[in-house]
């Protein structure tokens, strides 16, 4: 039977983990759990615990205990029993957020491959789980797993166009075939139509090819991807040129900040100090026109002393300065992949924990679930990008191509 609800409990769970230390959480969690299903059940029952009333239909009859794996550790939830039909918390023991439920699916699986044992217990150690269940294990990566699928294959059309993409790699290490191994999860994120950040779509290679890509982007531009006028990036030759193949006439914004490393690379290191605040002073310009002189001066001060370091700028020009061609109230979120690497750093942060997966099939669950709710939370915060700046972002683009020749007028004989 199912209870009236008073309160929201899924809601008020979530408030209660988010506001409390790991270790008076265990404590605290099991009482407000317990207190929250002792209500619920008197709502069933139609009275309160021990009150005679009129309205009453059904009579409590002890408890039976349940272990309930959290993220502050493994709790007891005491289940109140009716003598006449049931009452089951399916809100509390059925609900899992993803990410905590993909980590115990990875450990899980770690455990039935018989992978790093030692590892493995001190992991569940220090995420508080006491046991888990070959039975448990499976349901939950069956559920994930769909869950996860059906996130990456969604359809993008009905958000787009994403005017704005930036796409970048992280590398995993991996059990194949006995052996440890890295994998790369390629990964993009996009600014939809709302002006709100979506995770595009997530995959897991044998490594950064551009086959592998090229495979990644046809993959997007056929779930719906499009009006795409800006992808940012670092340099990596695959990476642009299956830029190049599936998303034709988009611009390609070469990160600053990878660029800054490839510079320094061919940059003495007695010269670097001086050569990075020439770069930055670029980028510290108010508009585009000041941008581009600022760059021709750049230019002119290395050409003699350094000129290995000026013919590297003057290559990757057009490159490195595509971020010009659109409004300077954007440049920030555009001329750079540090917003993607803030994302990467929380996928690292879950990652980090297990270490090395035990197939990719746990990349994906565990990377995967980590996206979606990340993509949720972006739903609902604050717009990355203001409706009237993306507007004026597309106008400005629009505005600079080319008109269509107009046709010509056949003469005709009198």
């Amino acid at each position: 039977m199912t209870a009236p609800r008073i309160v929201d409990p899924a809601r008020l769970l979530d408030q209660a983990v988010g506001d409390a230390s790991p270790d008076l959480m265990r404590h605290l969690l099991s009482t407000v759990i317990n207190a929250l299903l002792s209500a619920e059940a008197d709502a069933v029952c139609g009275a309160e615990y021990g009150t005679p009333s009129p309205d009453r239909v059904a009579q409590r009859n002890g408890y039976r205990h349940r272990d309930l794996d959290t993220r502050t550790g493994t709790i007891d939830v005491a289940i109140p029993k009716l003598r006449s039909g049931s009452y089951f918390p399916d809100w509390l023991l059925e609900r899992r957020k993803r990410a905590e439920s993909a980590l115990i699916s990875v450990v899980a699986t770690c455990y039935l491959l018989g992978v790093s044992t030692r590892r493995m217990d001190k992991l569940v150690q220090t995420l508080g789980i006491t046991s888990l269940s070959k039975s448990q294990v499976s349901r939950m990566a069956a559920e994930l797993d769909q869950q996860v699928t059906a996130f990456r294959t969604r359809s993008l059309s009905e958000s787009g166009p994403f005017t704005f993409v930036a796409a970048d790699a992280l590398t995993m290490k991996v059990r194949e075939n006995g052996r440890v191994v890295n994998a790369v999860v390629l990964l993009a994120t996009g600014i939809n139509i709302d002006g709100h950040r979506e995770v595009l779509g997530i995959k897991v290679a044998t490594s950064e090819t551009k086959q592998a890509w090229h495979t990644f982007f046809a993959d997007l531009v056929a779930r719906g991807l499009s009006g795409v006028l800006l992808v940012t990036s670092d340099a990596h030759a695959g990476l642009v040129e299956a830029i190049a193949a599936n998303l034709p006439g988009t611009a390609w914004q070469r990160c600053r900040t990878h660029y800054a490393a490839n510079l320094m690379s061919v940059c003495p290191k007695s010269s670097w100090g001086w050569v990075k605040a020439l770069l930055h002073s670029v980028y510290d310009q108010p508009d585009a026109e000041a941008v581009h002189a600022q760059y021709d001066r750049v230019l002119d001060a290395l050409a003699d002393k350094l000129p290995a370091v000026a013919e590297h700028l003057d290559q990757a020009r057009a490159d490195v300065l595509a971020f010009t061609s659109f409004p300077k109230e954007i440049w920030r979120q555009i001329w750079s992949n540090n917003p993607q690497e803030r994302l990467n750093r929380e996928i690292r942060r879950r990652t980090d924990v297990v270490g090395i997966f035990p197939d990719r099939d746990a990349v994906t669950r565990l990377v995967g679930a980590v996206l979606a709710e990340q993509h949720d939370e972006w739903a609902e915060g604050r717009r990355y990008l203001g409706l009237e700046v993306l507007a004026r972002a597309r106008a400005t683009i629009t505005a600079a191509e080319p008109a269509p020749p107009e046709p010509l007028e056949l003469e005709t004989a009198a």
